[in-house]
Order: structure tokens, then sequence, then C-alpha cells
């Protein structure tokens, strides 16, 4: 699924924790979401860039129904298969990933890039950050000859922001 011609993923839009130009990561993050739909051929509708617009603007993880509201108020679809067609195209191109844990969605800060996913999720605020799981889990799987098909890490704790709060 990787393409090489269009923009990497900035940094800032990776750490999700961090201060950062939130415009331009929402931006960038649309743009990289066109390249990724060019190049597999499928329509990135009014419907299923709104979404993501959604998930990009929130910076933590929503429900379908959270998603679902914000397009009935905006007159984009009032019925739960609106808001589950979208996440689920969104899932599916790899735009977009499911938090199990929280039955909730986030943008992707990697899309069109092949790559597993590990999630921070703030238990305070319930803002979500994802990073690329790599290092012990991988070592152990290549050392006991266990290939890895997929790998799915969500890890809940406080964010930068809710670590001095909890201390109070």
């Amino acid at each position: 699924m990787k393409n090489d011609a269009t923009p990497k993923t900035p940094p800032q839009a990776i750490v999700g924790f961090g201060k950062h130009d939130h415009a331009q990561c929402k931006t960038h993050g649309l743009s990289r979401a066109e390249a990724v739909c060019a190049a597999a051929k499928v329509q990135l509708t009014p419907v299923r860039r709104r979404v993501l617009e959604i998930l990009l603007e929130a910076h933590e993880a929503l429900g379908a129904y959270d998603v679902l509201a914000r397009l009935a108020k905006e007159g984009l679809g009032s019925k739960p298969p609106v808001a589950y067609r979208a996440l689920g195209f969104l899932v599916d191109n790899g735009l977009a990933h499911r938090i199990e844990k929280l039955n909730a969605y986030v943008a992707c800060a990697h899309p069109g890039e092949a790559h597993d996913a590990a999630f921070m999720i703030c238990r305070a605020c319930g803002a979500v950050a994802e990073a690329e799981p790599r290092g012990m889990m991988k070592r152990t799987a290549v050392e006991v000859g266990f290939q890895i098909e997929s790998l799915v890490i969500e890890a809940e704790g406080l964010c930068p922001d809710c670590v001095p709060k909890a201390s109070l």
C-alpha cells in the first residue's frame, strides 16, 4: 500500500500529545488521504472525507455515534450505516484505526504506509497518540519463530498534559 510519491507524515503528526500546528496536521492528513485514495483508485466521497476531517480535528478516539452526531448536525446523514460505512472505508484503506478498548476510531498518523500500530490512550482527557510498536515484541517473535501478521497495542495511562494534574 506504500506509495513513495506521496509526502511522508510530518513528525508533529506522529507525536499526538505534543504541541503542533493543528491546521497543518489536518491539511497534511487530508492530502495524504487523497493521494492514498487516488493510488488505490477508490473514492474519497464527501461523507468519507468529512468523517476523516472529524477524526483529524479530534485528536482523540471517537465512537461511531459521536461521528454520526456531527454528520447529522451538518446534514450529511443521520442513520448509523452512514457513519459505519465511512469509518469502515477509512479503516480498510489505512486512513483510520479502530481502538478496540474504546470501541472508537482515530485518524491514522501514517496513512498509506504499511505499519503496525500502538496507541497511547490518556485515561484522563481521552487524547490518543499513535506510535509504531517496535522492539521487544518483534524481536521475541523472531527468536521463537513466530511470524507476526498484525500487531496492535493499546496502552492506557496519562498524557504529558494530564500527568501534572494527576499528582495534585
